[in-house]
């Protein structure tokens, strides 16, 4: 009877250990006790070198570009806590929300005792102070190209123990990237316009995600000499360069009857084709695993053909 216990909690253990999203393939027995307790260290974007003595097991995301991350790469189970403008993956609806983008909830996030918190950009100063004084790290990751996110990918796969993961999803998003540059590489160029906002016109300029997607989709953002990634665009200029493609988030107010009705848009080849297009402003401007979803629908947008 005690060997036959003993089978099945050995076996019980080899079932729990491969169903764990982020645990390694070795046995504790087949691990090097080195590997065991050597601690983990990444360099963030501001420069900050970021030291874990063990993968982080409780996380607060500051960003919902971080919280998709964490899930694309099996780390979900981890996240404590998020802000109240996370709303994918579905399972992120039912986890702690910290506060938004005009200040946090410092002492809920306390509360939840995280090892690790992921902030978009530097973080204000003085909260950063206070979650590392409670023995807490914090990590800043502000990616703004595509290659960023796929090293942010890499590096908060290191520090969560989901490596293996974390370059899997890299891999599959550049071969991804890679397949719609090759589909796209030889159908000519096509003038386009991203509206940001309606009034005042705004854009997306160099420097933006929405600018790297259309250059990558095959188009020419007619908006690449603006001085910022997010600039006001001057209505005469926008019809005097008379884009072909009119690619607008679908989170905004303005709709097709509404853009025609527009003084002097009538005369826009995109108007006048209807070649517009309302895209998810989340897709296609949050720098996560689901950009590539948004090179997509922009190369669909500009060259309908490759559909």
């Amino acid at each position: 009877m005690k060997k036959r216990t003993l089978y099945l909690l050995l076996a019980l253990l080899l079932i729990v250990g491969s169903i764990s999203g982020c645990s390694s393939n070795k046995s504790p027995v087949e691990q090097n006790p080195e590997e065991v307790t050597e601690s983990i260290e990444i360099t963030d974007d501001f420069g900050k070198v970021i030291t874990l003595e063990k993968p982080a097991e409780k996380i607060v995301s500051l960003a919902p570009s971080h919280t998709e991350i964490l899930f694309a790469i099996g780390a979900g189970e981890k996240v404590v806590g998020v802000t109240t403008a996370d709303d994918y993956p579905e399972e992120v609806k039912s986890i702690e929300k910290v506060g938004g983008f005009d200040g946090w909830n410092l002492e809920m996030i306390l509360a939840l005792e995280p090892d690790l918190v992921l902030n978009y950009g530097q973080g204000n100063e003085e909260d950063n102070k206070r979650l590392e004084e409670a023995g807490i790290v914090v990590a800043s990751f502000m990616p703004e190209t595509i290659e960023e996110v796929f090293t942010t990918i890499e590096k908060i796969g290191v520090l969560t123990g989901c490596s293996e993961k974390a370059n899997e999803v890299v891999a599959d998003m550049k071969s991804e990237r890679d397949e719609i540059v090759a589909k796209v590489k030889d159908l000519g160029t096509k003038r386009v316009f991203y509206e940001v906002y309606n009034d005042p016109l705004m854009t997306a300029g160099p420097g933006s995600f929405i600018d790297e997607l259309i250059n990558l989709a095959g188009g020419e953002n007619i908006a690449k000499d603006a001085d910022s990634p997010y600039p006001q665009y001057d209505v005469e200029k926008l019809i005097e360069k008379n884009p072909e493609v009119y690619l607008i988030p679908n989170d905004s107010t303005t709709t097709l009857e509404t853009l025609k009705a527009r003084p002097g848009f009538e005369n826009i080849d995109a108007i006048k084709n209807s070649q517009v297009y309302f895209l998810d402003a989340n897709i296609v401007s949050r720098p996560g695993p689901r950009i590539i979803q948004g090179l997509t629908e922009i190369a669909k947008a500009i060259h309908p053909e490759i559909n």
